[in-house]
């Protein structure tokens, strides 16, 4: 089972899937929303249970997509996309150890100049 939490405490999750391994993603709104790239896991919606939305706000970020961010600390949290039945969860988020490794970069046109993707997982554009 993982567990996560935003930096205030605030909203918490579990899951008993099996998540997939961390997809980090290199375009301008998973930037904006987190300051960085954001890199995040992937469960059926259905198996993650939310245990305390106390701060939970979810933000339209696209006439498809949806992103869910506490309103308190800030903390990015999930993402979904229309009709998917799936939720991200940002890795970061994961309380301890999560055993995931990076996957895949996307949308590494979109990157920063400030940084450099690092060598070994595969890239698209």
């Amino acid at each position: 089972m993982l567990k996560g939490s935003c930096l205030c405490g605030g909203i918490a999750w579990t899951t008993r899937a099996t998540p997939r391994d961390s997809i980090a993603c290199h375009c301008t709104q998973c930037r904006k929303t987190s300051g960085h790239y954001w890199s995040a896991t992937q469960v059926p919606t259905a198996d993650l249970e939310i245990t305390r939305a106390d701060t939970l706000t979810w933000y339209q970020s696209s006439p498809r997509a949806r992103r869910g961010f506490c309103n308190t600390c800030g903390s990015s949290i999930f993402w979904q996309m229309e009709g998917e039945g799936t939720t991200s969860i940002g890795s970061g988020t994961i309380d301890g150890g999560s055993g995931l490794t990076t996957s895949e970069h996307i949308y590494c046109a979109s990157k920063g100049d400030y940084y450099d993707i690092e060598a070994g997982p595969a890239k698209s554009a």
